[in-house]
């Protein structure tokens, strides 16, 4: 199921919880070799995850982590704003109407990973209908423009740097209707699926606090 957790309310599920940052430092440091700190428990955490963003987590059957991606409001501090402005000539992206995605992560045993990222991209989409949004912006490399392309929701492309396989761009995904339907038909979950875990995770008291 998907889960849509604050990070001041994470510590309630203590196993999803230390899975999820050890499988952001199995992916991210091990795997993809990004200069990013894992502390003594391995945990691959930084300054963000301090911010109280939004998690949106894949829980597999046995209560761990199977995928996940981080949200906070461009009104604050972002990654791309912070580290990728060169990716937009500067120009700073905030707005009430956006928010940042980063570390979309899949747990490295995940079998079906094209399903997983779809249910990910499903609930980040609900995430944005639910809370009046327009747009979730992000940085992402050439490697997931495949991904995204399957998932039948392509980000607009708005900087680029670098070639090949070192390109990294930023994007904006626009939030909609019709965007959900399509990744709803490739993720297998239905509308009605996704809005009862949404309303689950986060009672009407806590999105409106949003």
């Amino acid at each position: 199921m998907i889960r849509f957790i604050y990070a001041d309310r994470l510590a309630e599920q203590p196993i999803l919880e230390k899975t999820m940052f050890q499988d952001r430092a199995a992916q991210f440091k091990q795997r993809l070799n990004w200069d990013v700190t894992v502390n003594e428990a391995g945990f691959e955490r930084d300054e963000y995850d301090d911010m109280n963003p939004l998690y949106v987590i894949w829980q597999k059957p046995d209560g761990t982590h199977g995928g996940s991606m981080r949200f906070l409001p461009t009104v604050g501090r972002t990654m791309v704003n912070d580290h990728f402005s060169h990716l937009t000539d500067g120009v700073k992206i905030a707005s009430p109407l956006i928010w940042e995605c980063t570390r979309f992560c899949l747990a490295p045993d995940l079998e079906n990973m094209p399903d997983a990222a779809s249910a990910l991209m499903l609930a980040g989409c609900e995430m944005g209908l639910r809370f009046g949004l327009s747009d979730s912006v992000g940085v992402f490399d050439r490697r997931m423009k495949r991904i995204y392309r399957g998932i039948s929701w392509e980000p607009t492309v708005i900087g680029s740097a670098g070639l090949g396989r070192e390109q990294i761009s930023v994007g904006l995904w626009e939030f909609s209707e019709a965007a959900k339907a399509r990744v709803a038909k490739r993720a297998g979950i239905t509308s009605s699926q996704i809005e009862s875990w949404f309303d689950i995770s986060l009672p009407a008291t806590l999105s409106e606090a949003a």
